[in-house]
């Protein structure tokens, strides 16, 4: 087959940055930075934008899809933002399960695909900007996304999902970590003449974020599933936005 391996490609990219020397100055901290990390991705992944889609069409997500709806009223059909959607594979899974799906990506050339692809609304955000409607959405999948938003653009991008959580809304994170270290910086991009940045925290900095931020934790795993640990270079965490106190 022609389409790329996933484990491949996370591979390559893990020995690319972990054999880097990592410093404060590698980590994008202040807010040109953090901009400039965000367009460089962004930037790596629409130049490859036809391709990726292709090469995920197959990649079945349905534990972390069935995890995003566990917690969720089964009585009714559930308003889902899917965050990240590229090619809108999720997007269809989750209107073929009955419910209004809307889409997000950065990459203007993903945004087209996935509306031509699932029929639904697909909304050009970059994930550095969010600007999202207050208590819209039963639950938000943030599929193997956010790892490319610089630790310091975190809490910013974080409370933007929340607040579009309803009360007792769910928020489902597929996340690349850290091997329970914290790394941080610039790796090579999918082509030559691009570079892509990525934040891989431990699964206690990952939380300790989330909580900070507002959620609580329901469930956590550890993907692909039927892998030893070492195998395993993504970490879902399915959040709780609080039911208003009375």
């Amino acid at each position: 087959s022609s389409r790329p391996s996933m484990r491949k490609l996370w591979f390559a990219l893990t020995t690319q940055l972990t054999l880097r020397h990592f410093s404060g100055k590698m980590a994008a901290r202040t807010e040109s930075e953090v901009r400039q990390a965000c367009s460089a991705t962004l930037a790596d992944y629409a130049a490859v934008a036809e391709g990726y889609a292709l090469g995920n069409l197959d990649h079945d997500v349905s534990q972390n899809i069935a995890a995003l709806l566990r917690p969720l009223p089964t009585d009714r059909p559930l308003d889902l933002l899917d965050v990240c959607c590229a090619s809108g594979r999720d997007l269809v899974a989750f209107t073929q399960l009955g419910h209004r799906a809307v889409g997000l990506d950065g990459v203007p050339a993903f945004c087209k695909m996935a509306r031509a692809r699932s029929g639904c609304p697909v909304w050009q955000q970059d994930l550095c900007a969010l600007d999202l409607p207050a208590e819209r959405f039963d639950g938000i999948f943030a599929n193997a996304c956010l790892f490319h938003l610089p630790r310091a653009a975190l809490p910013a991008a974080l409370a933007q999902l929340r607040g579009s959580l309803r009360p007792g809304g769910v928020l489902a994170v597929s996340n690349a970590h850290g091997f329970s270290q914290d790394q941080e910086g610039w790796t090579g991009g999918r082509t030559a003449g691009t570079r892509s940045y990525v934040c891989w925290l431990s699964e206690e900095t990952w939380v300790d974020t989330c909580q900070t931020a507002g959620l609580e934790l329901i469930e956590s795993f550890y993907r692909p599933p039927g892998k030893p640990r070492p195998q395993q270079p993504f970490l879902v965490t399915v959040w709780r936005k609080p039911f208003e106190k009375q």
